[in-house]
């Protein structure tokens, strides 16, 4: 955002290279996950404006009511670019030169991402229907995350150092925001309904992931041996991320919140983009239930899943030589 997986995605969609895959299993478990194709999914194309060169669904709220992306169309004067939502499936266009990246919707609509003001990463949220820049400190802030209660998290930039500290900006005090006490440079990814917070901090390639409960509580998300942790979102009592164990390549993981408790996703896992409330990961062209992951349909001309909603409705792209939005509905 960097939301680091989607960072991830938006590079592979430019680039074509749609084929990451997904697997569970329990640690220390080293068993190939079982697979099938996910019969039951079913895929659409999402209305998009007709004359965009490549338009995105980038989140969903946890009910799958709100879906939210981006669009961009090019003009006279360059790349216009525009922030997509669809409310049941029906689509409202706004434009906005703030509107290149989508991080997040909730239950009530409103969306938040973050765009460019004179060189400088800006917050911005939608509510009733109009983009508002966010207060963020000099050096620029970015928003990943939105829950139910409408607050929102996300990390700003010291200006001077180049360093990211933690922000939130609190649904009860509208218009302002706040620096959140968590590890040194943490970049939060999730907020969950109740209000407990996940994320990275750290320095490149010395990574480490953390969870701030309800009452300020922090501890450590990690596994035996990590080197390097990523915490890339979470939903419920669920996060899910990437740890780096030595060798050539990281592994995915899911933490049970709860107790801390972790699970090993499958080694082919390139990377992961969401989770539910019910623990349901998706991440590439699979999604993963238990010990079971499946292929998305679609998977054989390119698609990426961003988001899955607590219903089982998951959202993304497809990318057949045009990037266009997609929803996968039953999954």
């Amino acid at each position: 955002m960097t939301h680091l997986a989607r960072r991830r995605m938006l590079a592979a969609a430019t680039a074509g290279l749609l084929s990451a895959a997904l697997g569970v299993a329990t640690a220390p478990a080293t068993a190939a996950p079982r697979t099938a194709t996910a019969s039951a999914c079913k895929l659409s194309t999402l209305p998009y404006p007709a004359d965009v060169y490549r338009a995105d669904a980038e989140a969903i709220d946890r009910t799958g009511r709100f879906i939210a992306g981006t669009a961009l169309r090019v003009d006279e004067e360059g790349n216009q670019s525009f922030l997509l939502v669809w409310k049941r499936g029906r689509l409202t266009t706004i434009e906005s030169s703030l509107a290149e990246y989508v991080t997040d919707v909730n239950t009530a609509g409103t969306v938040v991402g973050y765009g460019w003001i004179n060189a400088k990463i800006r917050p911005w949220v939608l509510r009733n229907g109009v983009v508002e820049v966010l207060p963020s400190p000099a050096g620029g802030a970015q928003p990943t995350a939105i829950n139910g209660a409408g607050d929102i998290v996300g990390y700003g930039v010291d200006s001077d150092t180049g360093r990211n500290f933690p922000l939130r900006w609190p649904a009860a005090r509208p218009g302002t925001v706040e620096v959140l006490d968590a590890p040194a440079g943490a970049m939060p990814q999730g907020i969950t309904e109740d209000g407990t917070i996940v994320g990275t901090a750290g320095d490149f390639a010395a990574w480490t992931g953390w969870v701030r409960h309800p009452d300020g509580r922090i501890q450590s998300l990690t596994v035996p041996g990590a080197r390097s942790t990523n915490v890339d979102a979470g939903q419920g009592h669920w996060a899910i991320g990437r740890v780096y164990l030595g060798g050539t390549s990281d592994v995915g993981v899911r933490w049970d919140l709860r107790d801390g408790s972790w699970s090993r996703l499958a080694d082919e896992l390139e990377w992961v983009s969401d989770v539910n409330s019910r623990g349901t990961v998706v991440g590439g062209n699979r999604i993963a239930r238990g010990g079971t992951s499946r292929l998305l349909p679609g998977a054989e001309v390119g698609v990426g899943a961003r988001a899955i909603s607590d219903t089982g409705t998951v959202v993304g792209f497809r990318n057949d030589g045009r990037v266009t939005p997609v929803r996968w509905s039953g999954c």
